[in-house]
């Protein structure tokens, strides 16, 4: 598969992986706190349009070795945001996305790492269901990054808070949250596919996060493991979380990860 910097006139000197090691590939997918919407900010003289801020913390720098899967299905330097060419109708900003590969590449020295941004903002479960669009391209995605040499090593998923606009949608949650699991993993032939969801702090309807909170955290599939994103600071629109709660996010994602699934490199 063909390799692209961000820079149309360089190109990166790229390692290959050890003899015999597999690209280790994470797929990122969700809905708008997987994209990214830290630093986006509303231009103060038109209130309806917004911008990216532009600020990436030293967690979420580039790297040689992070790279992402873009839209056109060509790898590329990793960078922020990362989400900016699949969730393309809206703002993209920063995400965890960075940050989680960053603390990854620290702990296991791998190399390359190969990210498959896959989320879309404001999408309820119903549409990453197998056969809708959003599923199927995710699928598309995961199984065209390993066509090169390489193997996926988790899903990180983010969703949530637009099933909190009703509490039929919210009290469906956790089986349509199962189904998906079942679908992705049979379908990407992965029967054991690591898989860390993150339960929500906010949503649309207040009275029914708490619903689909449960049924994040009592999933009770075999490797699925979930991270807690309560206490994590949102921003002014008390949904989506701030840039330096996106760096602590990516973070605790790797901590998880590492510890349930790479535990030869669970600490420092």
């Amino acid at each position: 598969m063909d390799i692209e910097s961000g820079d149309s006139d360089k190109k990166p000197e790229i390692k290959a992986p050890p003899d015999n090691e597999k690209k280790p590939i994470f797929i990122l997918s969700g809905q708008s706190n997987m994209a990214g919407r830290g630093g986006v900010i509303r231009n103060h003289s038109h209130h309806h349009q917004k911008y990216w801020d532009g600020v990436v913390p030293p967690e979420c720098q580039p790297h040689p070795s992070i790279l992402r899967l873009s839209a056109k299905l060509q790898w590329e330097i990793a960078h922020e945001s990362l989400h900016a060419d699949i969730d393309s109708k809206k703002v993209c900003g920063l995400g965890p996305g960075m940050s989680f590969a960053n603390a990854v590449r620290e702990r296991v020295g791998l190399t390359p790492i190969g990210l498959v941004p896959c989320a879309v903002g404001g999408t309820a479960i119903k549409q990453w269901a197998r056969g809708e669009h959003l599923y199927d391209n995710m699928v598309k995605r995961a199984r065209e990054s390993v066509k090169g040499g390489g193997e996926i090593r988790a899903l990180l998923w983010y969703q949530g808070e637009s099933d909190t606009a009703t509490q039929h949608d919210a009290d469906a949650y956790q089986g349509k949250m199962e189904k998906l699991i079942e679908d992705v993993r049979e379908d990407l032939g992965l029967p054991c596919l690591p898989i860390i969801q993150v339960a929500i702090l906010s949503g649309i309807d207040s009275k029914n996060i708490e619903i689909v909170r449960e049924a994040q955290l009592g999933l009770n599939v075999p490797n699925v493991v979930c991270v807690d994103a309560k206490g994590l600071e949102l921003k002014e629109d008390n949904l989506h979380l701030t840039t330096q709660a996106q760096v602590q996010l990516g973070q605790m994602l790797a901590q998880a990860y590492l510890s349930n699934f790479e535990p030869s490199h669970s600490s420092v």
